[in-house]
């Protein structure tokens, strides 16, 4: 209990309420603390890298995004009882942030974070819209449609990350952005043979087409040599994003470039594993090892590593969201 005491921030900064944390707002921040760190996530391994406050904020924006994604997770419910429930939490969350009191520990903690970091509050808002849409999926045609769902299930987040990091001057909205798209078109291509288990297909039909791959048939072992050339389309794709995203590292705070640059190293880690597979990403299991994910940790909180430079640009680029970020 005292190291998760000490793991909190103390008071809050000049331009926001000048008063100490009161003690259910501490309550709030220990509980999002214990479910990161029961958590095992990826994330959470580069954490210990932060200075005190901002690994609290990060525990919280980590639970919040966890408890989200838990919402729209099948279990017993019925899909409409799921978005039933994300919509009730999106109404409880603008209500917490509009000032009123809530007797939820993640909410409570997430609109202290907001309020400390000036989060834009539709950031926060889109990381809902994102499990939303993963409960509605639509079809995903084109590259545009697939960012437009990347930005939703990824960029939102990294975007509230950054806003908890700090950055100086402007921010390269467009390479901000990239970078969530290399994360999870990466978790994608991971997930390629589980999700076509289920019936679900992230990938664009134009790239499936180009390389003579029906949706319905991805994982037909006559398809197997086309799916391992789709799916090196695909790690080309995500180097070049890669490489959109490196004006974002310029602009961080000190502390933030080096987590991002583990959350990066991470995930060119399972990339790697994919190559190094072949692009067999139907039949063979796609993991880091907790031996990887203790090292990228160590190295973050040693200050070692610098930007990766994964190849030279390529032809894809990062589209801005369709909506507007400015403003809570």
């Amino acid at each position: 209990m005292a190291l998760e005491f000490r793991c909190l921030p103390e008071s809050y900064p000049q331009g926001t309420v000048a008063r100490r944390m009161d003690s259910f707002t501490h309550k709030a921040y220990q509980h999002c603390i214990r479910l990161t760190r029961r958590s095992g996530s990826n994330f959470a391994y580069a954490f210990c890298a932060l200075p005190r406050d901002m690994y609290a904020e990060m525990c919280v924006l980590y639970a919040f995004m966890r408890h989200t994604d838990d919402l729209g997770d099948a279990g017993e419910r019925s899909t409409q009882a799921r978005i039933d429930d994300l919509k009730s939490w999106r109404a409880r969350l603008n209500q917490t942030l509009d000032g009123e009191s809530s007797t939820d520990l993640i909410l409570e903690a997430i609109a202290d974070v907001w309020n400390r970091k000036q989060i834009p509050r539709c950031y926060l808002l889109d990381v809902v819209d994102g499990v939303e849409t993963d409960l509605q999926p639509g079809r995903i045609v084109t590259i545009t449609d697939l960012e437009r769902y990347m930005y939703r299930v990824a960029g939102a987040v990294g975007l509230c990350c950054i806003s908890i990091w700090g950055y100086e001057g402007p921010l390269p909205l467009e390479s901000a952005i990239a970078c969530g798209h290399a994360f999870q078109l990466t978790n994608i291509l991971r997930d390629l043979g589980e999700d076509a288990e289920i019936g679900r297909i992230y990938l664009p039909d134009e790239d499936l087409a180009r390389f003579g791959v029906p949706s319905s048939e991805i994982a037909e072992p006559r398809h197997r040599d086309a799916v391992r050339q789709l799916v090196r389309f695909e790690v080309a794709r995500v180097k070049d994003y890669y490489h959109q995203a490196e004006p974002i590292y310029s602009v961080l705070s000190p502390p933030g470039r080096r987590i991002q640059a583990a959350f990066t190293d991470l995930y060119q880690g399972l990339l790697n594993e994919i190559e190094q597979a072949d692009y067999d990403v139907l039949t063979k299991r796609i993991r880091l090892s907790r031996w990887k994910k203790l090292s990228v940790s160590l190295r973050c909180l040693l200050g070692w590593g610098g930007i990766p430079i994964t190849a030279a640009p390529a032809t894809t680029s990062a589209r801005p969201p369709q909506r507007t970020h400015s403003g809570k």
